[in-house]
């Protein structure tokens, strides 16, 4: 099995997340990965993948991945039936950090009970 075919999954993540300025190679058996992710979020998307599938430290892929916008952790829009803790809980696995995200948006939230399908949130990065 080649590297590419075994990261393929990591590929089709990158495909899916239209990851910029990618480029994939393979040498003496290792699988290198370059690219931008939109958000840190996305890049950590990849990671987790990459680790998914080689293990906590991979000997056989190089990734250099880079963050356009390091500004905030990701933007999100909200999808039927979400609150801001099921978001958190989503994000940073702790529903009580609502309350980043709420003071991350007060420019669009009043209160923090009250959020809209479809707004459009920022994702700090904590």
């Amino acid at each position: 099995m080649t590297m590419k075919a075994k990261y393929q999954a990591v590929l089709d993540l990158g495909e899916t997340l239209s990851i910029k300025d990618g480029n994939v190679t393979e040498e003496n058996g290792v699988l290198k990965v370059k690219g931008m992710t939109q958000t840190q979020y996305e890049k950590d998307l990849l990671w987790d993948k990459i680790k998914e599938i080689g293990g906590e430290k991979p000997s056989d892929i190089l990734a250099n991945i880079t963050v356009a916008d390091t500004s905030l952790y990701h933007k999100h829009t909200v999808k039927s039936g979400e609150t801001l803790g099921k978001i958190a809980k989503h994000y940073y696995k702790n529903a009580a950090k609502y309350k980043e995200i709420f003071e991350a948006n007060t420019n669009i939230l009043k209160n923090p009970d009250l959020i809209h399908l479809g707004q459009e949130l920022i994702i700090p990065n904590l």
